[in-house]
């Protein structure tokens, strides 16, 4: 698969799935994100990432099981890939080497 980057948002969806580990779905990454950012996600964008990610090779995702709460419906959980997390590696090691090359912005602090 090529390697064609990763969007923000898919990048911060990808850090929640992880944080999630093995609880995450629609509206519990939506969560995450919000509650980590401080800004409000639409749950359709959050879903149509989810898809997204997993079509990459990022993701991956079973059924959990129903619930009467969810009138029987079934939960997609996703989980993070190996190719997933190889990716979100890649992509915090060139954040972290394009920070140290940025000259220090307030000298005279």
């Amino acid at each position: 698969m090529k390697n064609k980057g990763l969007g923000e948002f898919e990048e911060l969806v990808l850090l929640a799935v992880c944080i999630l580990e093995g609880n995450a779905y629609g509206i519990s990454v939506k969560k995450e994100i919000e509650k980590h950012t401080g800004r409000s996600v639409l749950l359709g964008a959050v879903h149509i990432t989810l898809y997204r990610l997993q079509d990459k090779g990022l993701l991956s995702s079973e059924l959990g099981g129903s619930t009467s709460k969810r009138g029987d419906r079934r939960k997609r959980l996703f989980s993070v890939t190996k190719f997933g997390l190889k990716q979100l590696t890649q992509v915090q090691e060139v954040r972290q080497k394009m920070w140290q090359l940025v000259p220090n912005l307030n000298p005279g602090l």
